[in-house]
């Protein structure tokens, strides 16, 4: 069967730290609720999946495709026929726990075996005072924060700064972080769940009780020789006009589009994902027929050709794809 430009069901996840920025800013459908804390747009993660929501492939999760069409999904180089990234929307209304994730070599390790996980931010809003904590203080080592930790003193050990909005922030897996009250942020990562809390500000869930905190695990895959995070420095794409790379990793590239007009996507060889943050576009052979508006996504087939997306006004979009 062809493929097209495929749009999935985003799948919503509420935790104590959440709110309803996710419709207000991003314009999701929400029910009643104030604690709706994610929006998964794309995921292939164990039983949670995204499923496509138009044309003929309606109804096929994002796993089913890449086992039916794996080279025309993934491109010919590729390391499995699991989808390799997870993007999300992220509405910070309270602090989220401090916590570290495994790179490769420690997730493999787990049982079962999971993915590493390096993380992107792209800051979409920021109440004023709002803080990103990243990153141990210079010097910081095992014995020093487990002592802060038993003392309750664990900000003394942390980088923290205040972020604009625009900003991007490169978290690899083994550095200590947590996304402060006020933020909204779109997040790119390796396809994995696999998070352990050192510390959750002694706050308790609705039963009365604490969260778990997987201390052990935690100071286990803490990278604590891990330069500092600061704001990645946008690099103009020479042969594009309007477009500049955020970030490159070894796990994803995190392009930004801003243009009016037309403007082409794909057609290398490589799926992509594209993130629509303002206005909106038109995206050829797309089924559904309807404009990709803000805080919507779009996956293209690696094995689709150039991509033809169309604006009457200004968009800037987010265009992720594998190095």
């Amino acid at each position: 069967m062809p493929l097209y430009p495929l749009r999935f069901e985003p799948l919503l996840r509420r935790y104590i730290w959440g709110g309803r920025r996710l419709a207000t800013l991003l314009g999701k459908s929400l029910p009643a609720g104030e604690d709706f804390a994610e929006s998964w747009e794309l995921v292939d993660y164990h039983d949670t999946q995204s499923v496509v929501r138009f044309g003929p492939l309606q109804g096929l999760s994002l796993r089913e495709l890449c086992q039916r069409y794996a080279e025309k999904v993934l491109g010919t180089d590729r390391e499995s026929d699991r989808f390799p990234l997870l993007f999300k929307f992220i509405d910070a209304q309270h602090d989220l726990s401090l916590q570290v994730h495994p790179n490769d070599q420690a997730a493999a390790a787990l049982n079962p075996p999971e993915r590493g996980k390096t993380e992107a931010w792209i800051v979409l809003h920021a109440d004023p005072g709002s803080r990103l904590y990243a990153g141990l203080q210079p010097g910081v080592d095992r014995q020093r924060l487990e002592t802060e930790l038993s003392r309750g003193n664990v900000q003394e050990c942390l980088q923290c700064f205040c972020p604009q909005a625009g900003e991007c922030f490169l978290i690899e897996a083994g550095v200590v972080h947590a996304i402060g009250a006020g933020l909204v942020l779109a997040e790119i990562q390796q396809a994995s769940d696999t998070t352990f809390r050192l510390h959750d500000w002694n706050r308790v869930c609705a039963d009365g009780q604490p969260r778990a905190l997987q201390i052990e695990q935690a100071l286990q895959v803490i990278d604590f020789e891990a330069a500092p995070v600061v704001a990645q420095e946008p690099i103009s794409v020479a042969e594009v006009e309007g477009v500049e790379r955020l970030l490159e990793c070894d796990k994803f590239i995190l392009d930004r589009c801003d243009f009016q007009g037309q403007q082409r996507v794909g057609g290398d060889g490589q799926f992509h994902l594209v993130v629509v943050l303002q206005g909106q576009v038109m995206v050829d052979s797309d089924p559904s027929q309807l404009p990709l508006q803000m805080g919507q996504t779009c996956l293209i087939p690696a094995g689709l050709g150039p991509i033809q997306l169309a604006a009457d006004g200004p968009v800037t979009l987010l265009d992720i794809y594998l190095p």
